[in-house]
C-alpha cells in the first residue's frame, strides 16, 4: 500500500515525440538509462512515452533532429499545476467551508419553555451574563453544566429543575418552577371602605360588619364593611375587615380617530436570512421568496473596520399594509370602540362596562374627536386602619 502511494505521488510526465525511425530513438535513450514506464504508438513517426520527471533533460540533450513536447503529467507536478489553475475556488471553496464551520459554532437563538413571562426573563438575563446569548460562540457541555448549577444555587427558592439543550444552533432552556407555601396572611384591624365615588352593587364579607346596602351611593372613603363589631352601638370587639365590594363607576373619555390611516398587521411568517453589505448594496443569500412587506431586526455578525463590507443576520417578519379609509360614520364607531378598549386594558376579569354613550362629536383636520361616558362594574375596595384599639371587658 506505501510503496502504491509513493508511486502514485512520483512525478511522471507524458513527451511527444515525432519524427522518422523511432525505434531507433527509443533504444537510444534506454542505452543512456531513461526508463520507459509506458510507450504509446500513435503511427509510425509519432509516439508518446511516459517517463520519470528527472529524465527529461537527458531527453532534451538527446533528442537531435526529433520534435519533443510535453503533453501530460502525473504524480506531485499534475497535483501542483490543478491547483494553481484552481486556486480561486479552491480558495473561495475552503473559506465558505470555514465560514459555515463558524457560523455552526455561534447561538442564533434561545428558548426558554415556561409560560411564567418573568422566570423567562430571568433566565434569559443570567445565561446572558453567564456568555449564552444570540450571536456568541455556543459553550462546551462542561461549561454548560457549570452554569447550570450556578443559577440552581442562586435562585433554588425560584427554580425547582433546570436543563439547558443544544440543537444545531439554538439553545433550548426547561424550567420547572419551584412552588412555596404562601405566607400565612396577618390582617391588621382595619375598615374596608370605597376606593372612589360609586353605587355599590355587591359586598362579599369574610369578616366585618356590613355597614352599607346595595344601591348605596358612596363617595371615595366612606366605610362599607366595619371593622368594629358592635353591640347596642358599643364596641366589643376590632378586627381587620376582610371581603370585597363591587360598585357601578363613571367614567368620561376623549378618543380621536383619523377618516385615513395606514394599517401595518404583523403577520405571523418569520424567516432569518443572513445579508452582506457592500456600499450600498446589499445582498439576501439564500432568500429566494422575499416578503413584499416585513419587518426587520438585524443582528450584526461580522463587520470590516477598513472595508465597506458587513455580514447581518436579519430576523424578518412578513407584514400586512392596508390603507384604511373611513367615513365619519365609520370613525365614531371605530373610535368609540377605541375608547372601549383602552377602558377594557384596565379592568380585572371580573370587571366590566355597563354602558356607553356618546357626549359630543367633532372633527378636526381630518380627525373625529368624540367624548364619551361609560358606566363601569367595578372592584372599589380600599382599606383605612383602625388607629384606635378599644379593649372590652365584659361583665
Amino acid at each position: 500500500m506505501e510503496n502504491k502511494f509513493k508511486s502514485f505521488l512520483e512525478n511522471k510526465i507524458i513527451i511527444r515525440i515525432e519524427g522518422k525511425n523511432i525505434n531507433r530513438f527509443l533504444k537510444r535513450l534506454i542505452k543512456h538509462k531513461v526508463e520507459l514506464l509506458d510507450v504509446k504508438y500513435i503511427n509510425q513517426n509519432k509516439v508518446d512515452i511516459k517517463i520519470k520527471a528527472n529524465d527529461y533533460p537527458k531527453i532534451e540533450r538527446l533528442k537531435s533532429i526529433y520534435d519533443i513536447s510535453i503533453v501530460d503529467a502525473e504524480g506531485l507536478i499534475k497535483i501542483k499545476a490543478l491547483l494553481k489553475i484552481n486556486s480561486v475556488l479552491i480558495i473561495t471553496f475552503l473559506m465558505g467551508i470555514i465560514l459555515l464551520i463558524f457560523l455552526a459554532n455561534i447561538i442564533f437563538d434561545i428558548e426558554v419553555i415556561h409560560t411564567n413571562k418573568e422566570l423567562r426573563t430571568l433566565l434569559l438575563n443570567e445565561l446572558k451574563e453567564s456568555g449564552i446569548d444570540r450571536l456568541k460562540l455556543q459553550k462546551s457541555y462542561q461549561d454548560i453544566q457549570k452554569i447550570k448549577k450556578r443559577i440552581l444555587e442562586e435562585y433554588k427558592d425560584q427554580i425547582e429543575w433546570l436543563e439547558i439543550e443544544k440543537v444545531g444552533t439554538k439553545y433550548l432552556v426547561r424550567v420547572e418552577e419551584r412552588k412555596l407555601s404562601p405566607p400565612i396572611e396577618e390582617i391588621p384591624n382595619r375598615h374596608i371602605v370605597a376606593k372612589k365615588n360609586a353605587v355599590i352593587k355587591k359586598i362579599e364579607a369574610q369578616s366585618g360588619e356590613i355597614v352599607r346596602e346595595i344601591n348605596d351611593y358612596v363617595k371615595a372613603g366612606d366605610v362599607i364593611i366595619s371593622g368594629e363589631i358592635k353591640l347596642y352601638d358599643q364596641v366589643k370587639k376590632v378586627i381587620g375587615a376582610k371581603g370585597k365590594v363591587y360598585g357601578e363607576v363613571w367614567y368620561q373619555t376623549k378618543v380621536t380617530y383619523p377618516l385615513t390611516r395606514r394599517i401595518e398587521t404583523p403577520l405571523s411568517n418569520f424567516k432569518k436570512v443572513l445579508v452582506i453589505n457592500f456600499l450600498n448594496t446589499r445582498i439576501e443569500l439564500f432568500n429566494f421568496k422575499s416578503f413584499k412587506e416585513k419587518k426587520i431586526e438585524v443582528n450584526n455578525i461580522f463587520k470590516n473596520s477598513l472595508l465597506p463590507i458587513s455580514l447581518d443576520l436579519e430576523k424578518q417578519q412578513e407584514m400586512k399594509v392596508i390603507e384604511e379609509i373611513n367615513t365619519i360614520d365609520e370613525a365614531i364607531a371605530k373610535a368609540a370602540e377605541k375608547g372601549k378598549e383602552k377602558i377594557e386594558e384596565r379592568l380585572k376579569e371580573d370587571e366590566y362596562i355597563i354602558s356607553q354613550k356618546n357626549l359630543k362629536i367633532d372633527v378636526k383636520n381630518s380627525t373625529i374627536i368624540v367624548e364619551m361616558f361609560y358606566v363601569v362594574y367595578e372592584d372599589i375596595t380600599s382599606y383605612q386602619k383602625i388607629e384606635n384599639i378599644i379593649e372590652n371587658n365584659e361583665e
